[in-house]
């Protein structure tokens, strides 16, 4: 697993797993702009979406992904000196009410027109303000553990924290000396 540098403020990285040819910010951004893709998942996934969203058409399902997606990117791209990302990450846990080393985070679009977003980006808090992106979902139950999809996701986030965890990385300082270590 390597990390792409995403804001050139070293405060946003997106990780690279070893057979993948993008990061996962470009990989889900890329599903989740992919008309094609989208179709597959919302046909797929039509009595959750139905349940929870009470949203029947697909094509409804696919043009809101499309616009939440673009909102969400630009959210978490924006590199004013103003951003700042722990007002977009919260716990992914809703009842963490305490920091935790390398937490676990979700970032979605708040007060959509609507109904609630169900995109979901995952990342790793190295500390305020400084994320490392594990992947994403679009989330369409009351929890992760009801589908396999966001099951992997889960996983995903812990093997990242568990590789940090390994490699003696609990901050940015140390990351960056990691970093700097592999180049």
């Amino acid at each position: 697993m390597t990390f792409d540098l995403i804001t050139e403020n070293e405060h946003l990285w997106a990780v690279r797993y070893d057979d993948c040819l993008d990061n996962v910010l470009d990989s889900i951004l890329g599903q989740w702009n992919d008309v094609t893709w989208l179709r597959n998942f919302f046909k797929h996934n039509i009595d959750d979406l139905a349940s929870y969203f009470k949203i029947t058409d697909v094509n409804q399902a696919i043009y809101d992904t499309i616009e939440d997606s673009e909102h969400l990117q630009c959210l978490i791209m924006d590199i004013s000196p103003d951003a700042d990302l722990d007002k977009i990450f919260r716990p992914l846990e809703n009842s963490r009410t305490s920091e935790m080393l390398l937490g676990k985070e979700k970032a979605r679009l708040r007060n959509t027109p609507c109904h609630a977003s169900w995109l979901r980006i995952y990342a790793i808090k190295l500390e305020p303000g400084i994320y490392i992106i594990t992947g994403g979902a679009i989330k369409l139950t009351r929890t992760m553990q009801e589908r396999e999809h966001t099951l992997v996701e889960l996983a995903r986030m812990e093997k990242v924290r568990r590789f940090l965890l390994d490699n003696d990385i609990a901050d940015k300082d140390s990351f960056m000396d990691f970093l700097n270590e592999i180049i």
